[in-house]
């Protein structure tokens, strides 16, 4: 094993027991959508890995400025969307929901910003993240880890949404009409 695999195995590892930490309380409730996003995060964090040997080879390639744009756009999606929850969300406890995250228990449904075109900007991040790595460096192995965490981001989602179904209401409802789901206007 050389020093480069050495150390993507080693980041694998500690990545997944920290992501094993924080999702501790969702893996033992496949109901909860942070069960469904464990799979996101170890995914990504293996696609990522994988194609570490690649992330600058070719830096003004048509592929590798796609993967720039994707990454700028992951890293935008999530700190936006973070600040807006802990702005306007209003954390509240959420028994039934205790697996969340403290951000994601929010008292108020948030509407704003870009949560006014897409319903899970955090995932949509994922989404770009996982999608700008595998730009870095396409192949089969990388697209078929690309397409199943495109499935569990969606499960998550799917997930999630019924739970703020259940918190939120009909007013959940309808923002589910006017929304989609990662990608304003597309998806």
């Amino acid at each position: 094993m050389n020093l480069l695999t050495t150390i993507q195995t080693v980041v694998f590892i500690s990545g997944t027991v920290f992501i094993i930490l924080i999702s501790r309380k969702s893996l033992l409730n496949f109901r909860a959508h942070g069960f469904y996003r464990f799979f996101v995060f170890e995914f990504t964090l293996a696609l990522v890995l994988l194609n570490i040997p690649h992330w600058f080879t070719n830096p003004f390639s048509l592929l590798q400025l796609i993967s720039w744009v994707l990454l700028l756009i992951s890293i935008y999606l999530l700190i936006h969307s973070v600040m807006l929850l802990k702005k306007i969300g209003a954390i509240k406890k959420r028994g039934e929901v205790s697996a969340n995250f403290d951000f994601e228990n929010t008292a108020n449904l948030v509407k704003v910003g870009v949560y006014k075109y897409i319903r899970h900007p955090m995932y949509g991040s994922l989404l770009f993240l996982s999608t700008g790595a595998l730009f870095k460096n396409i192949s089969v192995v990388t697209i078929t880890i690309s397409i199943i965490t495109i499935v569990f981001l969606i499960l998550t989602a799917k997930v999630e949404e019924n739970e703020n179904i259940n918190f939120f209401g009909s007013s959940y409802l309808e923002y589910m009409k006017e929304t989609k789901i990662f990608i304003p206007y597309i998806f």
